[in-house]
């Protein structure tokens, strides 16, 4: 229970050192905006996807929870009560 932000954190830590020596990349669409402007190659027509990303894997995550852990606790509070 208490080492997910020690799992977030390493593999942040594992996609920075993979992908900035390849593409210099950014994983925060905040930095991603800011620098974009300032880069001559079209990276302003690229940023839907630094936006749109994280928001459509959210909704995923947030559609796909209940159906993966959500089930086990309905069935525990309902035999509870019984």
């Amino acid at each position: 229970m208490g080492v997910a932000g020690l799992a977030i954190g390493l593999t942040l830590t594992v996609i920075h050192l993979v992908a900035i020596p390849i593409s210099n990349t950014s994983v925060n669409p905040a930095r991603s905006t800011a620098v974009a402007f300032f880069n001559g190659d079209g990276a302003p027509a690229q940023l839907w996807v630094f936006w749109l990303a994280p928001l459509i894997g959210g909704a995923i995550a947030g559609i796909a929870y209940p159906f993966l852990f959500g089930r086990a606790e309905d069935d525990a509070h309902q035999h509870a009560s019984a």
